[in-house]
């Protein structure tokens, strides 16, 4: 018999037609861009969250400058792996969401409120012609009221909530080392031992802390910090030993 419905079948070039197998081929291929993007992971501990990303620069590029790593606000960070010029404009949003609720309510913004806000933004670019979904998965990392959280965001609009999660390029090999490794009351100079061991994993590159960035919410003031190379030298030194 003759499949009246080839596999693809001019489905993968609307955005907003699902095919007879219930598919929207543009997500899928904007969530396939995510996983050809470097790692990014995300650790939950009880003194904060840490972000960790693999970024390879060039050896003229300003390493001290990240291309992956974002503050929101205070209390919140995030990590994207994916199309990196699409994070920049959810980065943007969510900047503006969380300045809104700091003006509107006079109080920063729960994680959770503000990860549901960028998933509803990528969710939009899923249903309507003429816009392509954003090939960009972020992870939201912060301390809030209810204590440290992270939430995973994708192109089809999902939000998640994780204790550690990876994305990119090597996250599934990534994502079964952490679920072996990981501790809920794990120190944060654990979860950064583990944050690295989890991109040697599957990283090319041992270039001493170079090609990898850090920053973390401490849950004892709530405030974002990026690590300098020097702490993160000294985390990869404890890292290998």
């Amino acid at each position: 018999m003759v499949d009246m419905f080839p596999t693809s079948a001019g489905y993968d070039r609307a955005i907003t037609v699902f095919s007879p197998d219930g598919r929207l081929y543009q997500v899928e291929y904007a969530i396939e861009t995510v996983k050809r993007g470097t790692l990014s992971i995300g650790i939950k501990c009880p003194e904060g969250v840490l972000l960790a990303v693999e970024e390879k620069t060039r050896k003229l590029q300003e390493s001290s400058v990240s291309q992956k790593l974002f503050q929101i606000d205070d209390h919140i960070i995030v990590a994207a792996a994916g199309y990196i010029p699409d994070a920049r404009v959810q980065v943007d949003r969510a900047r503006i969401t969380a300045q809104q609720n700091r003006l509107v309510y006079d109080e920063p913004i729960d994680v959770e409120v503000l990860a549901k806000s960028i998933a509803d933004l990528a969710q939009q670019y899923t249903q309507y012609a003429g816009v392509r979904p954003f090939g960009i998965s972020l992870i939201i990392a912060g301390v809030d009221r209810k204590g440290p959280s992270i939430y995973l965001t994708d192109p089809s609009g999902t939000f998640l909530g994780y204790l550690a999660v990876a994305i990119g390029a090597g996250s599934d090999q990534v994502m079964d080392f952490l679920e072996k490794n990981y501790r809920p009351d794990m120190s944060m100079e654990e979860a950064g031992i583990l944050a690295v061991k989890a991109i040697y994993l599957v990283s090319g590159e041992k270039e001493e802390g170079r090609h990898i960035k850090m920053a973390v919410v401490e849950t004892k003031d709530k405030k974002a910090r990026f690590l300098s190379e020097e702490e993160i030298k000294r985390i990869e030194e404890k890292a290998r030993g």
